[in-house]
């Protein structure tokens, strides 16, 4: 007896009699709706994005607005929560008849329909249809599907502790089925096989937790619209654009420059949106911290395009105030590495309506643009011509001295090796932007008649102002470095309890020109110490503990941090310049002379 309950309890349990469960219908056996569903009053809403403005670093700044349905509450509710930069998200309403109250975002329970892809997906979305069921113990019966049994959000907002986190629906492992007898209770893993005798349904509805933020609007006691005009705007990281030149030179000193941009959207889906894209320099505070708005303690995780501590991040970022074309950038820090390439080409792209200058930004205006999240474009923005002359350029970096190199270890010191061993002349163009944009930074491709010479970078240029383009090392001007002590003196200087002795020494730069042509050559050696004099008209420049002229704090050669320079260095020592600016004829030779010392307590 007691192994014959045994058996009925776990096959199934049957209740007997009609007054148990009324006659099933439609609506009757649809599973019961969680109260907190039928709390949202009409499903979510989707606004769409109708303006973005995308600056080079991946910050956008973005509008969405339209028409929205509103609920009979009168409140917009949206399914989609921004990730914005604290202080940069606002919300409004341009309808007449109705005020922004405020604005609310939470996670809440919504219905959300999916594809059955298994049995008990099969069986919830088939409540009311009739089926064969075969259990694991091959015995059929036919019966007709109740529900399945679920404990919803308000049942267990009731039954548990106080301040618990909102829970979706607990679903039961067993189903509710009409037999004859009754209604019988069976696991829903003891089910081997069902067969449907009616056209089965492939839908089935369930409650997910979905962020949602409601735009609540007061009519002023009057009856809601059905719909309302709204909109939000916020900055967040996300969207990019990688800008690229291609110069086209002839030769005779005229360049035709073309410019592309390469968008790169981890953003939100874009359609039919005006973008604007930006060539300037915003400056984003709290662009780590995100808005408490979002429901997110922190940034949405992007690809590499849009890491700060990518090596394209420095060559693409909005810090122009560093990328400014200068003659000497490249001295004292090494060229970064290309931005990602990979970008795709969308039907005709996005029509450029043309660009204007708003302050200190520039922009370029794109109409119709389409851009899938995850997708990339590649789109024209604008062709102008600009005028160049050639130009020959050899900087010579500073060197530590001996007393310091030596205490280096032997991989460092090989370093340091090779890369004073044999400094190079190198060909420049340098263009005169007479344009009707700035140039930006941005990988540059050069050709002329149509062949490929190089590819370089080009720094920020205002109009009106001049940048230099890199082509390539010039091998056919040679040159020989000499620097020799001619003298050393000691106790040469005191301060502070520090006895210092003085080296003095000699610099000779030989330059050989063995091009058909002459050119213009302008030259630079730094030196650590103090430079007395040069020949040739030679520029000194000296930085002392009071200037900041031309070496910038964060400018210093990477291997300067190898060795802990003592405080009194600094009071005998500056950093020195020579710049001269010549003219080499065709097998002309010439020498560049300079002196200079520098103190050193041992």
């Amino acid at each position: 007896m007691k192994m014959r309950k045994m058996i009925v309890l776990l096959i199934g349990v049957i209740f007997v009699g009609s007054s148990v469960v009324p006659k099933p219908s439609r609506a009757g056996l649809t599973q019961t709706v969680d109260a907190k569903l039928q709390a949202a009053e009409t499903p979510l809403a989707n606004m769409p994005v109708k303006e973005i403005t995308v600056f080079k670093d991946g910050h956008a700044f973005v509008l969405h607005e339209g028409l929205m349905p509103v609920n009979n509450r009168g409140n917009v509710v949206l399914d989609y929560l921004p990730r914005p930069i604290i202080g940069t998200f606002w919300a409004y309403t341009s309808d007449p008849r109705a005020q922004l109250s405020c604005v609310t975002t939470e996670q809440r329970v919504v219905s959300i329909d999916h594809t059955a892809l298994t049995v008990p997906e099969l069986i919830e979305a088939n409540i009311g249809k009739k089926v064969q069921i075969t259990d694991n113990y091959n015995k059929s019966f036919q019966a007709t599907i109740l529900r399945v049994p679920a404990r919803d959000s308000d049942e267990l907002d009731r039954t548990n502790p106080p301040n618990t986190p909102d829970q979706l629906p607990q679903k039961s492992q067993l189903v509710l089925l009409q037999v004859d007898e009754g209604v019988k209770v069976m696991p829903l893993d003891r089910i081997q096989q069902i067969t449907f005798l009616e056209t089965p349904q492939s839908d089935f509805a369930q409650a997910e937790f979905r962020p949602a933020m409601t735009l609540k609007l007061d009519w002023t006691s009057q009856k809601p619209s059905a719909q309302a005009n709204v909109g939000l705007f916020y900055v967040e990281k996300g969207i990019r654009w990688i800008p690229g030149y291609r110069v086209e030179i002839d030769g005779q000193g005229n360049a035709l420059l073309k410019l592309q941009a390469t968008l790169v959207n981890e953003l939100a889906d874009l359609q039919d949106v005006k973008a604007h894209l930006v060539i300037g320099v915003p400056r984003f505070k709290f662009e780590d911290t995100v808005d408490p708005v979002s429901l997110q303690q922190t940034v949405a995780r992007l690809s590499n395009a849009f890491r700060s501590s990518s090596r394209s991040a420095y060559a693409y970022s909005n810090a122009i105030a560093s990328q400014v074309a200068g003659d000497y950038d490249e001295m004292f820090r090494s060229a970064e590495g290309a931005a990602d390439r990979q970008a795709a080409g969308l039907d005709l792209g996005p029509e450029v309506s043309g660009s204007d200058k708003n302050e200190d930004l520039f922009v370029f205006t794109l109409d119709h643009v389409t851009l899938k999240k995850g997708a990339r474009m590649v789109v024209p923005l604008a062709e102008y011509k600009l005028t160049y002359q050639d130009v020959y350029k050899l900087n010579i970096p500073f060197a530590p001295p001996p007393e310091v190199r030596y205490r280096f270890n032997g991989s460092q010191q090989d370093e340091l090796a090779k890369l004073f061993s044999k400094p190079k002349v190198k060909h420049y163009i340098r263009m005169k932007n007479n344009g009707e944009y700035p140039i930006t930074t941005a990988p540059a491709l050069i050709l002329r008649d149509g062949r490929l010479i190089a590819q370089g970078m080009t720094k920020y240029t205002a109009i009106g102002a001049q940048c230099d383009l890199e082509l390539t090392t010039a091998v056919d001007i040679t040159l020989d470095l000499k620097d020799l002590e001619t003298n050393r003196q000691a106790n040469a200087a005191n301060w502070g309890g520090h006895s210092c002795d003085r080296f003095d020494l000699a610099g000779a730069i030989a330059l050989t020109n063995h091009l058909t042509k002459t050119i213009d050559l302008e030259v630079a050696r730094s030196i650590l110490g103090n430079i007395d004099d040069a020949n040739q008209q030679g520029e000194i420049e000296q930085i002392g503990g009071h200037g900041n002229n031309w070496m910038a704090e964060n400018a210093y050669p990477y291997w300067w941090h190898w060795y802990n320079w003592p405080y009194w260095w600094y009071r005998f020592n500056t950093i020195g310049r020579v710049n001269w600016k010549i003219q080499l004829e065709p097998d002309q030779k010439l020498t560049l002379q300079y002196n200079w010392h520098y103190f050193w307590d041992w």
